[in-house]
């Protein structure tokens, strides 16, 4: 490492100011502060000193989501293999080295695009590269299904990081987190590729897929009235995006983050609070008569409106993007509540407005992803309230005072 240190000192004059390639000096500081910590400090006063810095923070959010898509490069695996019945035939490592072929193609093409329009927007503006795009390249990989066509990652990525990063100024000043942005651009642009009972497998095939074979992910079975079991659910060997299907991969991430506490846990508590309480109370609900006619029959077309709102409160947690939300998406300190009182709205309202586009809107079953950029936009005024709230009382005891 010395060696690497002594040849960026010696070749740094030539990407400062005057110096043969000063244009690239963005690209230069980003590849110098990746490899070591920055020996510069700030000129003017600070009123936060923290001995962790953003590439640090970013780090451990990447460390933390190693365990979902680990989980999700065996899953891929295990479902392709389930598609095509060789499941009993087949390996631990054959399966997932069948989904790592599969997933890493997703990841790769997320970080080219995505830090090729930081590289080139920090460039175009003379400023340095942040290191937001660390864990925005991993998060929009593990929203997506297994088998969506490159092109359109690409296509994704590049419209989160330009119209949901870039205008706004770049990492810190975003309103919507950029992962979510490109899901829900895939979501709304091409939806085949991202619902349905074919998206979840790599390569599939009809020809390929064994008789019987059903690929509805426990949501579409919900909508239907068949119920996953929570057990099923929580250990995440179902359909679903890459990174979402497994809890106990999720909860894994979600100890490193609350321990190292780059996220935090009012937040992701009120988040699962407010799921459950709109899930208890569909299901207190569900049978009251809203949904039935006179004679007690469930009226035209809003059987699946039922059959979500039957849905065990507990299962609505597990189902679906909600666990993975919770923990990675809701807790991104940019795009959140930051005052504290705020982070416990924020949470909350995520939570049960997930549910209630889950259960209310059959035709986006995925409602954590709608809810949270929804929350994305309300985050600063819930703020704002708590910050005037606080200034108020604060007049109020100058006035006792004086």
């Amino acid at each position: 490492m010395n060696a690497l240190r002594n040849f960026l000192d010696n070749v740094k004059p030539k990407f400062q100011e005057g110096g043969k390639f000063a244009k690239f000096r963005s690209t230069f500081g980003a590849f110098e502060t990746f490899l070591f910590t920055p020996n510069e400090t700030n000129k003017c006063g600070v009123h936060v000193r923290d001995a962790v810095d953003l590439k640090r923070t970013m780090i451990v959010v990447v460390l933390a989501l190693v365990p979902a898509l680990l989980f999700g490069m065996y899953n891929t695996g295990y479902q392709h293999f389930r598609m095509t019945g060789e499941l009993a035939d087949v390996t631990f490592w054959q399966i997932f080295f069948k989904g790592f072929l599969a997933v890493l193609p997703i990841i790769v093409v997320s970080y080219v695009v995505g830090l090729a329009i930081e590289f080139a927007s920090a460039q175009m503006r003379g400023h340095e590269v942040n290191e937001g795009f660390l864990v925005s390249g991993m998060l929009i990989p593990l929203v997506m299904p297994a088998d969506v066509p490159l092109w359109m990652v690409g296509v994704a990525t590049a419209f989160a990081v330009i119209f949901g990063k870039e205008v706004y100024g770049g990492t810190g000043m975003n309103m919507w987190n950029p992962a979510l942005l490109a899901r829900v651009f895939l979501f709304f642009a091409y939806p085949t590729k991202m619902s349905g009972e074919t998206a979840w497998y790599y390569n599939y095939s009809a020809d390929a897929a064994v008789d019987g074979f059903s690929g509805a992910t426990p949501l579409a079975m919900a909508n239907a009235g068949n119920y996953t079991s929570f057990a099923d659910a929580f250990f995440g060997l179902i359909p679903g995006s890459v990174g979402e299907t497994s809890a106990v991969a999720i909860l894994i991430g979600a100890f490193i983050l609350l321990y190292t506490g780059v996220a935090s846990w009012k937040t992701m508590l009120s988040v699962f609070v407010g799921g459950i309480a709109m899930g208890w109370l569909f299901n207190t609900c569900a049978d009251a008569g809203w949904l039935l006619d006179e004679n007690g029959v469930v009226r035209e077309n809003y059987e699946s409106v039922r059959n979500l709102a039957l849905t065990p409160w507990y299962n609505h947690l597990v189902y679906g993007g909600f666990c993975f939300g919770a923990v990675f998406m809701a807790t991104d300190p940019v795009t959140s509540a930051r005052t504290e009182g705020g982070k416990f709205i924020y949470g909350f309202l995520i939570g049960a407005m997930a549910i209630v586009i889950r259960v209310l809107n059959p035709g986006f079953p995925e409602g954590m992803m709608l809810a949270i950029l929804l929350m994305n936009t309300f985050a600063p005024l819930i703020d704002h309230f708590f910050v005037q709230a606080n200034i108020n009382r604060r007049k109020k005891r100058v006035t006792i005072k004086a």
